[in-house]
């Protein structure tokens, strides 16, 4: 990710300057290595569709989680988007270890009780704390990588389990590799199929291709769960820490898609079912948990 990725952005779509702060945030926090050693040790006694984190049990420093989730939520409550605003002041009325875990295995109905609880509206709740857990995940695909087998057949993350944000077709031979958005990994695609719902019938697997889009960007679609991936042509694959920002800066291929009545499946594709224990800091040790 640089700066000028950032700035683009902010010019194109000057109203998205608030969400931009968090997302440069997050990729900055993202890139910090100390979240490596909270990355357990992978366990091979798992099933074969198995993504490496489910049913994982994660120690993690509850005083970093904390700091780090502190600052988010203050650089989305001082973004200047009103419906972020009430952020700020969920700090101390929330579970660190419980927010965490729920946004590491992207449970969407437990952000929406917390929200509820908390009586602040769900949506800018969860779309901000269901990024807490990405520079963890960052870390994770770091650790990991060489550990991934190279006969991943599944659509979604070996390695946390999300639906690919996009695909991308690379160089001469167009080899389709899919991107994860949330922890940045990259698994190569074999064959012609729906990564939503497995379907492989060609007849019901289709493509559109926008008039501004060019040759360069599509969008596969799926008539039997109407489900959509946007796929880009490129020489070489995007940077991990580049993958939310491409996944942002194609929005128009989204709304494509949507007003042709197709869309994303809600949730992970594959439910991870992880643990988070705290391990507490130094400064939880001594002067207690609300340190």
């Amino acid at each position: 990710m640089t700066e000028n990725d950032l700035q683009a952005l902010a010019r194109q779509y000057p109203d998205w300057q608030p969400w931009l702060l968090v997302i440069e945030a997050v990729m900055c926090e993202a890139t910090d290595s100390s979240w490596e050693s909270y990355v357990p040790s992978w366990a091979e006694s798992r099933a074969a569709d198995a993504p490496l984190l489910a049913g994982v049990t994660i120690t993690a420093d509850i005083g970093k989680v904390r700091r780090w989730q502190d600052h988010l939520l203050q650089t989305a409550a001082r973004s200047g988007a009103p419906k972020m605003l009430p952020l700020k002041t969920v700090r101390k009325a929330v579970n660190t270890a419980a927010l965490f875990e729920a946004a590491l295995c992207e449970n969407g109905a437990g952000l929406k009780r917390m929200a509820d609880d908390l009586g602040i509206d769900p949506d800018p709740f969860s779309a901000v704390t269901t990024l807490i857990a990405v520079p963890f995940l960052h870390a994770c695909n770091r650790r990991w990588q060489p550990l991934r087998s190279l006969g991943w057949t599944a659509g979604y993350c070996p390695t946390c389990g999300a639906w690919p944000a996009f695909a991308e077709m690379r160089g001469i031979e167009r080899s389709r590799y899919l991107r994860c958005g949330r922890c940045g990994a990259e698994w190569q695609a074999h064959g012609l199929f729906c990564f939503f719902c497995g379907n492989r019938d060609h007849k019901e697997l289709g493509s559109l291709l926008p008039e501004k889009s060019g040759s360069a960007r599509a969008i596969d679609t799926c008539n039997r769960c109407r489900g959509y991936l946007k796929t880009f042509t490129k020489l070489q694959g995007s940077a991990a820490t580049k993958i939310m920002l491409d996944d942002l800066a194609s929005v128009d291929l989204d709304i494509a898609a949507l007003e042709q009545g197709f869309k994303r499946p809600a949730g992970p594709g594959y439910a991870l079912n992880s643990i988070v224990v705290a391990k507490p800091g130094l400064s939880e040790r001594v002067f207690g948990p609300n340190v």
